[in-house]
């Protein structure tokens, strides 16, 4: 994992620091026996690998193992990836069906207590009654919630039909990181919350300026050089919840008026050099001997190459520590004057946007061996003290308001972050059909290829879509015809053979 070792050496001493508060905030909450010795057990979708839980323990229990003397946890993966890391071939890309893995370790002689997941699979075992409503716990128990992110909280009740089944710690989210400078500079006004993407490109094109590599972009997708300008369709798109082929993966469904329409769009901007291309950016750094690899100059927002740029919340980080180096190791970087605004909306999609992310969700297997001490931990994970901690680390926000705040000594926009409700994420419909026809990621993925033609006026939006469906058509027919088929990056398909043979 990103950052895993720093990560681990940062939580344990705060753990250390934090023990005795978390341990005095607890102590008064009702819980099950603590004299009796009990095993927890927590079922996640993933994991394995050597054995070594030891960063998930000080993610998310090593505390309260401390502050619960009498429970021991243990971990159970639905899919242990171990067996797939030593993996000479295609068996990676040909691993069980995540949910229904998830539904085998919580039946059975010994189920798991708690599970830990995304909210998109979680659909699924509220649909079938197999999670734990939380409601009337959180009523007995006279919990107060009014804390916690509005849009956090209501993107787990949508899923659960109005009711909550499971709760969240941390999140993740994007918002857009602007140049004070750059704006003031065009003596154009800077952006605000709740933009549409019209308006925002719109303020790109007016802050844009310049010729060549001094070229001003007015926005980019990513705040990495590489990224593919496909990448800002999908972007783009995703609120909208387009579809690429149809509910059964049999027909191709791209060539629409609204794709179009995103299409047009996007390759417009890109074409007017208001969006950065960032792979033209590094092929062009690729062929300049002078180029100097560091975290600046692939980074577009820090070496001043655009104006706007869509991040997550730990690129804070990322600015404020390139600030505090200038002029020490990189002499000729000026420190960027930075804030940050909601990401941009579709007008048809008010106020959905930021690419916001539940990654781990708890809920209670509804025949947990263990009830009470299950919902002892999910209560944990929830708790004001427990987001007090968490919230010392900014690579995810936490779900608590209070403990949302700028780092120390700085002023900008936090609640950027979380003012947006999530983008809807995939159906646990898609993410088996993806499972089990793992080639169905390659047929959204190559038409980047007919999008590059439209960037090289080689083919209008509607001729490109158009060929794209073709395409994509004959990709769904062989994935139809075997399932197993998967495909080059040009859409040329193969069948792998078992273990990579």
């Amino acid at each position: 994992m990103k950052l895993k070792k720093i990560k681990k050496v940062l939580v344990a001493g705060l753990a250390t620091t934090f023990l005795l508060s978390l341990l005095a905030g607890c102590s008064g909450e009702k819980s099950s026996d603590s004299k009796e010795e009990k095993v927890l057990r927590i079922g996640m979708l993933y994991g394995g690998g050597g054995g070594d839980d030891s960063y998930l323990r000080q993610q998310y229990t090593d505390v309260f193992e401390y502050s619960h003397p009498n429970v021991k946890i243990e971990f159970v993966y639905a899919i242990d990836q171990s067996q797939y890391r030593y993996s000479d071939g295609p068996t990676q890309d040909q691993q069980p069906d995540a949910v229904e893995s998830m539904k085998k370790i919580m039946t059975g002689s010994n189920p798991v207590d708690v599970i830990m997941l995304d909210t998109s699979s979680l659909r699924d075992l509220i649909q079938e009654n197999m999670v734990k409503q939380l409601d009337p716990l959180i009523q007995e128990d006279k919990l107060d919630m009014s804390d916690f992110v509005p849009t956090i909280m209501d993107g787990l009740k949508e899923i659960g039909d109005n009711k909550l089944y499971a709760m969240a710690s941390t999140f993740s989210s994007s918002a857009l990181f602007y140049n004070k400078k750059a704006f003031q500079a065009a003596g154009v006004e800077p952006p605000k919350d709740g933009m549409t993407w019209d308006e925002t490109f719109n303020l790109a094109t007016r802050v844009a300026k310049g010729e060549g590599k001094n070229r001003m972009y007015g926005f980019d997708f990513s705040n990495y050089v590489g990224a593919e300008p496909y990448m800002g369709v999908t972007m783009y798109a995703e609120p909208l919840q387009l579809r690429y082929f149809d509910d059964k993966a049999e027909k191709m469904t791209v060539n629409t008026p609204q794709w179009e329409k995103v299409w047009s769009t996007i390759s417009k901007y890109y074409r007017d050099k208001v969006i950065l291309d960032s792979k033209a950016l590094m092929e062009e750094q690729q062929n300049d001997n002078k180029t100097n690899y560091n975290e600046v100059s692939q980074d577009p927002f820090l070496s001043g190459r655009v104006a706007m740029v869509l991040a997550d919340s730990s690129y804070v980080n990322t600015l404020i520590d390139a600030n505090e180096n200038a002029g020490k190791v990189m002499k000729n970087f000026k420190p960027v004057d930075w804030d940050i605004v909601t990401a941009p909306v579709h007008p048809e999609k008010p106020g959905v946007g930021g690419n916001m992310y539940i990654n781990n969700a708890f809920a209670i297997n509804a025949s947990a061996p263990n009830p009470d001490t299950a919902w002892d931990f999910v209560k944990f994970q929830a708790s004001e003290e427990w987001a007090k901690l968490k919230s010392r680390s900014s690579y995810e926000m936490v779900s608590r308001k209070s403990y949302i705040k700028p780092v120390e000594g700085k002023d900008y926009n936090v609640a950027a972050f979380y003012t947006l409700k999530p983008t809807p994420q995939m159906s646990s419909k898609d993410q088996k059909l993806i499972t089990e026809k793992p080639g169905l990621s390659s047929v959204r993925y190559v038409g980047s290829t007919f999008f590059q033609q439209v960037l090289e006026n080689k083919k209008t939006p509607a001729e490109a879509l158009k060929a794209y469906e073709q395409k994509g058509n004959e990709m769904l027919q062989a994935i139809k015809n075997n399932p197993k088929t998967m495909f080059q990056p040009d859409g040329t398909p193969y069948v792998p053979q078992e273990n990579g043979k």
